[in-house]
């Protein structure tokens, strides 16, 4: 271990990566004893495989029975750090890499961060950004805008809705979308669904969403904003939350942005990931590039930290693995309202393997989605009833 932690002072840093370094060896100062008793084989040459080394051997090996209490938040600390580190050091490599290399690096890490249903996610989104905010069912508007709740059927919603960028601490935010979502299309209406956006635009759109917290309790805030600006346009806008900023403007060596700067957001993030070159360069050349090419200013969240636990920690995931019918906290099954229910039984029943005696169920099957059942379990309970 105490090779292993030595080791970055004999390669050849730069001036972000060495202050990383000697912040991560504060921290490790205060657990040295612990760590010196993690055995250590692999002893990488560049930093960051030598961050994945450090995180690994000090989450997963360690002896968790040897801390102290007030060991436990400096170990978060640690790792905190690394995989801030690490995220740092991969969306880095987005300033140099070619297109190629940025495709083959997500192709090779697809499985470690859930890249099927991320980009079943942004197919979804897709499919619905034509219509307007105020016209969504409220599934649909948690899917657009990013807050995961327990309604959302993960046999319509097969991904987790946060991916890319969560807002489901923007309790403002999504009162005001529920209250105002006229006034949110908008705002949303200044920023075209295709072709190339002029800054002007942009500003319009800036100007109509802060005009929306004009009565409210809080100033608009860039993150949620960011979100709903990357499902309406992923090829032109990269979501950002305040977990990850750091490790983004790091990246990126711009000073971090506060989350009321507009005006950055657009110079710092905006323009600078388009001015690199596997942006520029981005085309698609297989089925999985030419979607990657049309959410291309996604990527960089591909590049933050993940590993073999990401995928599981989706919403989805968990939502099957619940309990088929979900209850409130009382233990009354949460109810649907009935166009909710509609559109997503008709949504279902669309499909080219339902037969036609089941479709004529139809108003039986939305008043069980309504109670509560999903729109799969009942289809699949009406198909074993009826044949």
């Amino acid at each position: 271990m105490k090779k292993l932690l030595i080791s970055p002072s004999k390669m050849t840093l730069g001036e972000q990566e060495n202050q990383i370094y000697q912040n991560i060896l504060k921290q490790s100062s205060e657990l040295s004893l612990n760590l010196m008793a993690v055995k250590v084989e692999n002893h990488p040459d560049d930093f960051l495989p030598w961050c994945y080394e450090l995180l690994n051997a000090s989450r997963d090996r360690i002896n968790y029975d040897l801390l102290e209490p007030q060991q436990l938040p400096v170990l978060k600390k640690l790792h905190d750090q690394l995989i801030s580190a690490i995220s740092f050091l991969q969306v880095k490599t987005l300033r140099v890499a070619p297109w190629p290399v940025v495709s083959v690096f997500i192709e090779q890490h697809k499985d470690v961060i859930a890249l099927d249903e991320q980009l079943r996610l942004a197919s979804y989104v897709k499919s619905i950004r034509e219509q307007s905010l105020k016209d969504m069912i409220p599934e649909d508007l948690l899917a657009f805008t990013g807050k995961h709740m327990a309604s959302l059927d993960p046999s319509t919603y097969d991904f987790d809705v946060e991916w890319f960028a969560s807002t489901k601490s923007a309790k403002v935010f999504h009162q005001l979308i529920g209250d105002l979502p006229g006034a949110f299309d908008e705002a949303l209406a200044n920023i075209p669904l295709e072709g190339d956006i002029t800054h002007y635009e942009y500003q319009q759109f800036v100007a109509a969403y802060s005009k929306i917290f004009t009565d409210s309790s809080e100033k608009p805030t860039l993150a949620p904003a960011t979100r709903l600006l990357a499902m309406r346009r992923p090829d032109i806008f990269t979501p950002i939350t305040n977990s990850r900023l750091d490790a983004l403007c790091s990246a990126l060596a711009v000073t971090k942005l506060k989350n009321s700067d507009f005006e950055r957001y657009w110079q710092d993030i905006v323009k600078g990931i388009q001015a690199m070159s596997w942006y520029k360069m981005a085309n698609a050349s297989n089925e999985l590039e030419e979607q990657l090419v049309s959410i291309k200013a996604l990527i960089p969240c591909f590049f933050y930290y993940a590993d073999n636990k990401t995928p599981d920690s989706s919403n989805y995931i968990k939502l099957l693995n619940k309990p088929k019918r979900s209850t409130t906290k009382t233990g009354k099954t949460q109810r649907r309202g009935k166009e909710s229910a509609e559109i997503l039984v008709d949504r279902a029943l669309a499909a080219d393997d339902i037969p036609a005696h089941i479709r004529s169920k139809r108003d039986s099957i939305i008043s069980e989605v309504q109670k509560g059942r999903s729109v799969n379990e009942t289809i699949s309970l009406m198909r074993t009833i009826f044949g």
